[in-house]
C-alpha cells in the first residue's frame, strides 16, 4: 500500500529536508511567493505541456505500483505535478542558501 505514495513522499522528504535553508540560514523564497511564482510557474507550464504530447505519443508512461493513480487531464499523475513544484523549490532554496552564505563581491 505505501509503494503508491513512495512519490509523493519523497517529495515531501525534499520539501523537509530543505526547510532549514528557509528557517536557519534565510533563504527567503518562502518569504516571497510571488517571486517564487514567477521562477516555477513557467517551467511548471513547459513540462506539464511536453508531458502531456510525450504521454500522447507513448513515449512514456507512469507506474501505476508507485504513483497514487490520481491524475489530471492529459492523463499526467498528480505526482508528476508535484515533481515539477517541488523539486525547483528545493533547486531555489539551496541556491539562495548558498548565495547567503557565499556573497557575491563585486571588485
Amino acid at each position: 500500500m505505501i509503494d503508491r505514495y513512495q512519490y509523493l513522499l519523497l517529495m515531501a522528504a525534499c520539501l523537509v529536508l530543505t526547510l532549514p535553508l528557509e528557517l536557519i540560514l534565510g533563504a527567503r523564497v518562502y518569504r516571497e511567493p510571488r517571486r517564487l511564482a514567477v521562477a516555477v510557474l513557467p517551467a511548471v507550464a513547459v513540462f506539464l505541456v511536453w508531458d502531456v504530447i510525450a504521454i500522447e505519443r507513448g513515449h512514456w508512461t507512469f507506474s501505476p505500483q508507485y504513483t497514487t493513480g490520481w491524475l489530471l487531464p492529459g492523463g499526467i499523475p498528480v505526482e508528476e505535478l508535484v515533481f515539477f513544484v517541488v523539486v525547483p523549490i528545493c533547486g531555489l532554496l539551496t541556491y539562495e542558501a548558498v548565495r547567503t552564505l557565499w556573497p557575491v563581491r563585486h571588485a
